[in-house]
């Protein structure tokens, strides 16, 4: 995904020179071509987090569209007041770009797993939140960040995310159908559909078809039109991220508010285990986000 993040910003810059590209001395390889192309678009701050979001901040004030680039933890823990005071509530058109979300970078340990940042950043005003499942998402929410001049909040995977275009090549919208079907939903946000479509295949064996949707934007709307879509039905829902005020938590906070009849519930990592040392994958294991853990959290729901 921060490849075709990179690629894509470049091509929306050369024909906006208000797009600004600013990093924390790090995404060396990734946004080489950026910062030879546009240098001066492009912003090396250096390691400190807290002064690059306020810089982004002034220069969001002044007309530009900063996006600030940085390992998932970097751009919104380290620097979480100055996105509350200097973004959020002053209304400033910054977009934190938070690179390796989830477990990404799991090997460097839980100070650089990114597992509470959905939780955190829907909890600031005026934080608008996406969160694509695959290069073909980025390019699409991408755009649909710049048709609007607010904060910003983008979660993207390190790299290698499979393209789930391949599957299903519907139009794109805040909500995604990637599989149909009537069997109830499965719906997920972020870089987790592989082990979804896995837990689909699963499904299949014992007779089941439920419709997955993949869901790029969190908001209010996105969540009440999946709450539509599953009026008298079973939905799960799947996230790299931790339980608490997550992805799901905030389609069952929508379900209460409007009453939804859907029978509801959710799949995402452990908030009482502190990850492991080990890869992305391992730790997703250890976490029990599995297919197989997906498979029986919704044959149990829907039989």
């Amino acid at each position: 995904m921060r490849n075709s993040f990179a690629k894509e910003l470049l091509k929306l810059a050369i024909d906006d020179p208000s797009i600004l590209l600013i990093t924390g001395d790090l995404g060396f390889g990734v946004l080489d071509d950026f910062a030879q192309t546009l240098p001066n678009q492009y912003i090396n701050s250096g390691i400190n987090e807290q002064s690059m979001m306020s810089m982004a901040a002034g220069l969001a004030s002044r007309g530009y569209r900063p996006f600030v680039y940085s390992i998932g933890n970097f751009p919104t823990f380290r620097c979480l007041e100055q996105i509350r005071n200097d973004v959020c509530y002053m209304d400033n058109a910054v977009t934190v770009v938070s690179i390796g979300a989830g477990l990404g970078y799991g090997n460097l340990g839980y100070s650089h797993h990114t597992i509470e940042d959905i939780s955190v950043m829907r909890a600031l005003p005026n934080m608008r939140i996406f969160s694509p499942g695959d290069s073909d998402e980025v390019l699409f929410v991408l755009n649909k960040i710049l048709v609007d001049t607010k904060p910003a909040y983008l979660r993207l995977g390190k790299g290698g995310e499979k393209n789930l275009n391949s599957i299903c090549k519907d139009s794109f919208s805040d909500l995604r159908e990637i599989i149909s079907g009537d069997d109830g939903v499965i719906a997920f946000t972020g870089g987790i559909g592989t082990r979804v479509l896995d837990a689909i295949e699963l499904l299949k064996k014992d007779g089941i078809e439920p419709k997955v949707i993949s869901v790029p934007v969190l908001s209010d709307n996105s969540i009440l039109s999946l709450l539509n879509i599953c009026q008298n039905k079973v939905l799960l829902t799947v996230e790299e991220h931790l339980l608490k005020g997550g992805f799901g938590s905030m389609v069952l906070e929508m379900a209460a508010e409007q009453g939804s009849d859907c029978k509801i519930s959710r799949i995402g990592l452990d908030p009482n285990l502190i990850s492991k040392l080990g890869s992305q994958q391992f730790l997703l294991d250890e976490h029990g986000l599995t297919s197989v853990a997906i498979f029986q959290k919704f044959k149990s729901l829907y039989t």
